[in-house]
């Protein structure tokens, strides 16, 4: 019995602590007190001396509303005037399927030892020699924005 009285104590005890109280619990920390930001002039802030960090809050505005029911409206003028919904749907359905087989086969990959430290210094390698071949100068920016250009003719059918 007075096992289970102690008990019944000791867990009112923990729990007290989580319950909201009135007053304003004393909290000893061994850091010194910073001062509010907001009290805090932004010209004082860079007098001090002393590093804080700014913090931004984001707001809403009226310049740009999205209005959900033109966006609802648009989607389904663009599904109506599409002839072979059918198609869509597979090659969608065929997206989704390659992502998640895509995602398996990179956590296999991922799994086998010492093989992500090579695959990260094969993309690395790529990158080097891309940026080399195709940034770097002025004739090969040229050249890639000609090829791009090609494919994506080839991609609107316009070739």
């Amino acid at each position: 019995m007075a096992a289970a009285a102690s008990t019944s104590m000791a867990a009112t005890a923990v729990l007290m602590h989580r319950l909201p109280s009135a007053k304003q619990a004393v909290v000893f920390s061994p850091l010194p007190n910073r001062p509010s930001l907001s009290s805090i002039p932004f010209k004082q802030l860079k007098e001090t001396g002393r590093s804080y960090q700014l913090v931004v809050k984001a707001s809403s505005s009226d310049e740009t509303p999205i209005d959900a029911d033109e966006l609802l409206k648009d989607l389904q003028e663009k599904w109506d005037a599409i002839e072979n919904k059918s198609t869509v749907l597979l090659y969608g359905g065929g997206a989704i399927v390659a992502v998640w087989l895509a995602s398996i086969v990179v956590g296999a990959i991922n799994s086998i030892p010492l093989l992500p430290k090579i695959m990260e210094l094969v993309g690395l390698g790529y990158t080097g020699w891309f940026v080399y071949r195709y940034l770097l100068f002025k004739s090969g920016r040229k050249e890639l924005v000609s090829e791009v250009e090609a494919i994506k003719k080839k991609i609107a059918g316009a070739e």
